[in-house]
């Protein structure tokens, strides 16, 4: 509790899901969270409620770099990224059109690179700074039909190493957490197709996608990961850098 009073932290995709989760665990932690995101208003305004008293809310699409530029102008230096944005679409390859591909790639790597080129001379001149990238399992292995998301979550970790390395002697570490299955609207969207397109319940959908993948059975929550952001960010972590943390209930044990 408080050790990060007096450090601006920014995190993408905050407004719901994994995203809040993070958000909220800086605020109580004492940063000055700063979340991108999508929602109306009143769910932006409960959103940064429960993050902390002086949370607030920049508004950019991260799929054009000259809005992330703005508005990470609009804040300031920043101290700690976490870059967790992210949309999905699936489709065979044959079948995946250029916009929903560059839609993807978009908003789950390239706005990675954009908001960490705008940090990282805040950081270096400071002298300190953290960037965790919320990447995935399938940054480790692939799926079918999930060949932008899969494309993009590789190329998220191969981010990650190379900023690691050319930071690599100041007190500046980028680290990527690799979940498996989170319940977030995202995967209950997956889960809400499958059992429409297969004559399931949704119970019965939600156990078909975990046993195919997570030999836990169980979702990782948005609570284990912003322990590992916690983590991540503690004087314990100091010297990891270009790692890549799997919460995957077995998933890449397989």
């Amino acid at each position: 509790m408080g050790e990060l009073i007096g450090k601006t932290a920014v995190v993408t995709g905050g407004t719901s899901g994994i995203g809040l989760g993070v958000a909220q665990a800086l605020g109580t932690a004492g940063a000055r969270v700063v979340v991108n995101g999508f929602g109306t208003d009143d769910q932006i305004a409960a959103a940064l409620k429960s993050i902390s008293p002086d949370a607030t809310h920049a508004d950019a699409d991260l799929r054009n770099p000259e809005a992330i530029a703005t508005m990470f102008a609009g804040i300031g230096t920043v101290d700690i990224l976490v870059n967790n944005a992210g949309i999905q679409h699936v489709a065979r390859v044959e079948d995946f059109t250029s916009e929903k591909w560059d839609a993807v790639i978009a908003v789950n790597l390239s706005a990675a690179f954009h908001t960490t080129a705008a940090v990282l001379p805040g950081m270096q001149k400071n002298g300190w700074g953290r960037i965790i990238n919320i990447a995935s399992a399938h940054g480790l292995v692939g799926s079918p039909l999930k060949s932008a998301y899969v494309a993009a979550k590789h190329g998220i970790n191969g981010l990650t190493k190379v900023t690691a390395l050319e930071n690599a002697e100041a007190d500046i570490t980028c680290n990527a957490i690799c979940p498996g299955w989170v319940l977030t609207p995202l995967v209950q969207a997956q889960i809400d197709a499958r059992a429409a397109e297969n004559g399931q319940t949704n119970e019965q959908a939600t156990k078909a996608l975990l046993s195919e993948k997570q030999p836990s059975l169980r979702f990782t929550t948005p609570e284990d990961i912003a322990g590992a952001v916690t983590f991540l960010l503690s004087g314990s972590a100091g010297n990891m850098t270009g790692t890549t943390l799997t919460l995957d209930g077995g998933w890449t044990a397989q």
